[in-house]
């Protein structure tokens, strides 16, 4: 939960404003923002890319599991080529293959499982992965061996938004939600109109994602309310 701002009402006495619904848009960061345009096809900017996650873990235990089960496999067919029985369980499987019908329910369901799970490792593979990190713009720096690639951590650019935020007038709270292509921004005042806020909120927001030097900047989408009035 985000802790509430401390009350930035610089008037004493002052009346809050009218009371509006809910109000939502969606703001693209424009040229006199200080927000980061759209880089061409081409530029450094725009070739960044998510970094690839090493994944050792996950490949560890799937190595093991595949040879865990190849080992046996190939133990039990060397063993039936030195004349002696079959494991229990590979003569189970085979006869029960045999006489099952391949419309049977187990059948169907257990081939839709694998099918899954063989989509889901293919999914894995031609992935970057670590999609908490966003991609920073890379700059060409003379002096380096070549451009450094660098990304953010959605959680920390949605830490700066918020912050930024909070430092609008009339701002008591904020929820900042960051995503790969859109920022989602939900802020409450308790005090001065929902729109001047709201226009106050895209100037400081719009500046604030240029500020976050991401390659592809996430599209705005502020929404401000009133705080909910308290039961007596």
């Amino acid at each position: 939960m985000t802790p509430p701002a401390p009350a930035n009402d610089d008037t004493p006495g002052g009346t809050p404003g009218p009371r509006h619904g809910p109000q939502s848009r969606t703001v693209e960061p424009g040229p006199g923002s200080g927000a980061a345009t759209p880089e061409p096809p081409g530029s450094a900017a725009a070739k960044a890319r998510r970094p690839w996650s090493a994944r050792r873990v996950p490949a560890g235990l799937l190595a093991l599991v595949v040879l865990g089960g190849a080992g046996i496999l190939l133990y039990d067919i060397a063993a039936v080529r030195a004349d002696r029985p079959a494991m229990a369980w590979r003569r189970t499987v085979a006869d029960d293959l045999a006489t099952r019908p391949l419309d049977d329910p187990w059948t169907t369901a257990v081939a839709a499982v694998a099918v899954a799970v063989g989509l889901w490792l293919l999914l894995l593979a031609l992935t970057p992965g670590l999609r908490a990190l966003l991609p920073m713009r890379r700059e060409a720096d003379p002096a380096a061996p070549g451009p450094v690639r660098a990304a953010l951590a959605r959680e920390a650019a949605a830490l700066y938004l918020r912050d930024q935020a909070l430092e609008v007038p009339g701002v008591q709270s904020v929820r900042v939600r960051v995503g790969r292509r859109k920022a989602s921004v939900r802020a409450r005042s308790h005090f001065r109109d929902l729109d001047d806020v709201h226009t106050d909120l895209d100037t400081a927001l719009a500046g604030a994602v240029g500020e976050l030097g991401l390659a592809k900047p996430p599209v705005l989408s502020v929404r401000v309310a009133r705080p909910p009035r308290k039961k007596r």
